[in-house]
């Protein structure tokens, strides 16, 4: 811990042909003491239909295990079925099978969050680039399945969506309560530094660690956000996101200079953590 503080990355990935658990050694080396551990479209499994989504958790969940083997770290799991998938799957069997075998695929990751094998639905959503209208209304669709599931288990999702807007918050928190889940438990991805309430509509903004985007969301005077890297483990592209040691390094620097508090820390890797987390 640097000054006694959690350290939480909200976004890491790790791939079975990726560094796995080596990768999550040197973040908690670097002082990190959690992070949420965001399942991906495995090559290993081809998503053909719903129930492939539970081969595809299935790597998460082994590869959770190995890391909690290995280190220290608090690790919260999120599986679900990631949201470009439903355009591979339209091209290949038709938009409504697509949507179909994406809500199963929502419905097998709330039992795993009912089974306590992931404590979040995630990443789902939209589509980050432009899309048909028939896809974007599909898109809709099956992210109002994955609140819903989201809402039964008492559990947050994890959005992956367009570049972020307050347009955008303003429309996953209509989904949200539409679904009748709190927009404070649904995790916009990949978040611009929106922190007020006219910014968020209520979804929790989980934003890059970058010093421009912490200095300015905490200099509108609230510290409600989560930080990430969205590190990808690719050794193909090692440099595709942020290395796995930033928010440890970016905090510690931080702290150093006075550009957080230990207060700010706390709440941010600490507080909001184990709310989203708590089951």
């Amino acid at each position: 811990m640097a000054g006694n503080v959690p350290i939480y990355d909200n976004h890491i990935h790790m791939s079975p042909s990726g560094r796995n658990v080596d990768a999550l050694l040197e973040f908690q080396a670097a002082g990190g003491t959690g992070l949420t551990l965001i399942t991906l479209p495995y090559s290993e499994v081809r998503i053909g239909k719903g129930r492939d989504f539970s081969d595809s958790f299935d790597i998460t969940y082994r590869m959770a295990e190995k890391a909690k083997e290995a280190t220290s770290l608090q690790i919260n799991t999120a599986v679900g079925p990631y949201p470009i998938l439903l355009l591979g799957l339209a091209e290949e069997h038709g938009l409504a099978f697509a949507v179909e075998a994406m809500k199963e695929g929502m419905e097998i990751a709330g039992r795993a969050v009912a089974e306590g094998k992931a404590q979040a639905i995630g990443e789902i959503g939209r589509p980050h680039f432009q899309v048909s209208e028939e896809i974007w209304e599909a898109s809709n669709e099956v992210l109002l399945a994955g609140m819903r599931a989201a809402k039964e288990n008492g559990c947050p999702v994890i959005i992956h969506s367009e570049a972020g807007t307050v347009g955008t918050n303003r429309s996953l928190s209509e989904i949200a309560r539409k679904a009748g889940l709190d927009p404070g438990m649904v995790i916009k991805h990949s978040s611009p530094p929106f922190v007020r309430d006219e910014e968020t509509f209520g979804v929790m903004p989980s934003i890059p660690a970058s010093r421009e985007y912490i200095r300015e969301a905490l200099s509108k005077g609230s510290d409600r956000f989560m930080l990430e890297t969205d590190y990808y483990d690719d050794p193909e592209k090692p440099g595709a996101r942020m290395s796995v040691n930033t928010v440890p390094k970016r905090i510690k620097a931080m702290l150093a200079n006075g550009g957080m508090t230990e207060e700010n820390v706390r709440r941010i890797c600490g507080e909001i953590p184990e709310k989203m987390f708590r089951g």
